[in-house]
């Protein structure tokens, strides 16, 4: 059936990692070579890029912006990328989306990719010297300034990036490096308290400090911040502040369409928006339910999910745009992570969260390379190396067995 028309709405500067997610056009071209392909976007110098190493490589210098370009592949090469333009309102009951520069866009399927921004803090005080890490040019400013002599960062926010961006800054000979949180452990969150010590003991052995327990409460300085005020009194000096401290989901487009956007977009277990058979959502933006673990819908920031959900969700326009009938199991993906710090790896495979209660070491000690393991209902539901090469390779087998095999499927709509 020629002419059909998929829209994948990609905001690639702030929603990121295309090279994965259009895994969705070229499950369409591999059932229909003449579909017609449109990816829309709002791309940092129009070009479109892999971030993981941003916090890490770029920022230290061992890799360059170029090494991130996406390059389109042969098979969806002729699409038409309309980078620069920003989607600003939809109408899926008519099938259209509408772009900043007033023109609109009809399709027959719709790819949901508009990824997460990074959340701001919303206290007084002046925003120069005040970064975030999420674009090529995030990253090109922030390590100009951490060139400076004798500069004084605060990180703001002890989660994967906060970390990461620690770790390089202190690699990069920064004179002082403190990390504000208001929890009481780095990464606490991801990996529950046994780990979240040992990485804590880590960072403040390479020369990190950390103000734990405590929240930012304003910043001083006048036309340039030069010291972060916080909850408790205190206040730590800065030339450079960078804030980490979580990302809100690109779905404002979305809005008056009667779906539920409180945390991303909810998806049902095939990944249809509002269980429409001709809107699906992929990446961070979704936010879906994993037959693997528990069924709480959930939105899944790590560097797999683009991937895993653009594969599972593709299935649905493939089948509308030939005519046939979607048929899939639900989604259950495996998730992994992984974060680089200090010459170090964190690894993770399954959903340690779940386990943070029941953590248990499997291989190693503490003090060196361990291996955890996460348990729900005495049940192995996660995974965890902490070190070098060969605990990340221990990690890396437990992946290869089942963690656990995904619930048994009760046919339910999670949209009602």
């Amino acid at each position: 059936m020629p002419g059909h028309l998929a829209a994948v709405v990609e905001e690639l500067q702030r929603g990121g990692r295309a090279e994965r997610q259009i895994a969705v056009p070229l499950a369409l071209r591999a059932v229909q070579q003449d579909v017609r392909v449109v990816g829309v976007g709002v791309a940092d110098d129009a070009v479109a890029h892999n971030r993981p190493p941003l916090s890490k490589e770029v920022l230290a210098g061992r890799a360059t912006f170029d090494s991130l370009a996406f390059r389109p592949r042969a098979s969806v090469a002729d699409a038409e990328w309309r980078l620069g333009t920003k989607v600003v309102a939809s109408r899926l009951g008519e099938r259209i989306v509408l772009l900043d520069d007033g023109s609109q866009i009809p399709y027959d399927a719709l790819v949901v990719a508009t990824g997460t921004r990074p959340r701001r803090l919303r206290c007084p005080g002046p925003l120069a010297g005040r970064h975030t890490v999420r674009t090529l040019d995030d990253t090109r400013v922030l390590r100009d300034e951490l060139s400076r002599p004798g500069v004084r960062v605060v990180v703001v926010g002890a989660g994967f990036i906060g970390c990461e961006v620690a770790a390089t800054a202190v690699g990069l000979g920064v004179a002082e490096v403190t990390v504000v949180d208001p929890l009481s452990l780095p990464m606490v969150a991801p990996l529950g308290e046994l780990l979240a010590r040992a990485l804590l003991k880590r960072h403040q052995e390479r020369g990190v400090r950390f103000a734990l327990g405590t929240a930012v409460a304003g910043f001083e300085g006048g036309d340039r911040v030069t010291g972060v005020l916080l909850d408790d009194g205190t206040v730590l000096p800065a030339d450079v502040v960078v804030e980490s401290v979580g990302s809100l989901a690109n779905t404002e487009w979305l809005d008056g369409n009667g779906l539920d956007l409180a945390d991303g977009v909810l998806t049902d277990e095939h990944l249809r928006v509002g269980g429409r058979p001709d809107v699906v959502a992929v990446g961070d933006v979704a936010r879906f339910t994993n037959a693997r673990y528990d069924g709480v819908p959930r939105r899944v920031e790590h560097w797999c999910i683009p991937t895993d959900t653009a594969r599972h969700a593709a299935k649905t326009p493939a089948a509308r745009l030939t005519g046939g009938a979607a048929r899939s199991a639900p989604f259950a993906p495996l998730p992994s992570f992984w974060s680089d710090q200090h010459g170090f790896r964190v690894q993770s495979f399954g959903a340690p969260a779940l386990g943070r209660d029941d953590v248990r070491v499997l291989d190693g000690d503490l003090a060196g390379d361990v291996l955890a393991g996460y348990h729900h209902d005495g049940r192995l539901v996660g995974v965890v190396a902490l070190g070098g090469p060969a605990t990340v390779s221990a990690a890396a087998r437990h992946r290869a067995e089942p963690l656990r095999q995904p619930a048994p499927h009760r046919p339910r709509n999670p949209l009602t």
